[in-house]
């Protein structure tokens, strides 16, 4: 997705979520890197140019918008990375496909490896994925997990609505590999709307990539240990897909009725 790079302030000004003397947490923009883009500008780097140092807490795609948290300093950095690690932070992403079918709510246990030009892939032949969809669950045996490196990785995710054409889903991936989401739904015949990665016209013609980053959730040490939940409101560019079926209303709706499936029973 090409897009003109704004300045650190126009982001800043437009995305803060929340910022206190710790963190700064933006609803990131598609189309920009947080760090280390090779061939542009990313976040990290803007905001350097500024004379702000952040350190990013975890991995948000570049054609993924939404939710990114960062790190004012390296000891607060350090405490967030643990959390990550720890598997203790809530993560809830949304996402929209141009296919249906999928259950209620499922489970995608499948193990992430890489494979030519660094590409990641499901780290077994495709057709040794096997699908329980009654259950809601797929997965590959272990027998059938190819050799080399590869990284066990789960993503539950339950479908909000759908109708003839395309499905709306919240994804929650449990661990955090590079492009797992991603991966794991175009793996089980589900890729997300607009993915480069599955979709080379959408990347051509500069089509947005339909996953955001919603929520997230950490425990902030620095705030006598309090939680806090962060929420990104996807922008209407998210919804275009959907735009003749789906009303402002609706989506409003749509979004009250996932935040409830997010509660703690």
């Amino acid at each position: 997705m090409q897009m003109t790079v704004p300045s650190w302030r126009e982001v800043r000004d437009s995305s803060v979520l929340l910022e206190d003397e710790s963190v700064l947490v933006l609803n990131k923009p598609a189309g920009i890197s947080v760090m280390g883009e090779r061939h542009g500008t990313d976040l990290v780097e803007l905001a350097a140019e500024a004379g702000e140092q952040l350190y990013p807490a975890h991995r948000v795609d570049k054609v993924t918008s939404g939710v990114i948290l960062f790190a004012k300093d390296l000891a607060t950095h350090g405490g967030l990375t643990r959390q990550f690690n720890k598997r203790t932070v809530d993560k809830a992403y949304l996402v929209v496909t141009a296919t249906t079918g999928l259950p209620d709510r499922g489970t995608i246990e499948l193990p992430l490896g890489v494979g030519r030009k660094n590409r990641v892939r499901i780290a077994a032949a495709r057709e040794a994925i096997r699908a329980d969809e009654a259950d809601g669950r797929w997965w590959v045996a272990e027998e059938d997990v190819l050799d080399g490196k590869n990284y066990p990785s789960i993503t539950h995710f339950r479908t909000l609505w759908s109708d003839n054409g395309h499905s709306v889903l919240i994804a929650r991936p449990v661990t955090g590999r590079r492009h797992q989401i991603r991966v794991h739904l175009a793996w089980i015949g589900h890729p997300i709307l607009g993915d480069p990665l599955f979709d080379k016209a959408a990347a051509a013609a500069g089509l947005r990539t339909h996953l955001h980053s919603w929520r997230l959730g950490f425990d902030a040490s620095w705030r006598d240990g309090s939680r806090v939940d962060v929420v990104a409101e996807p922008d209407d560019g998210f919804w275009e897909p959907l735009a003749g079926t789906l009303t402002p209303d609706a989506i409003d709706r749509l979004l009250r009725d996932g935040a409830r499936l997010l509660r703690p029973a």
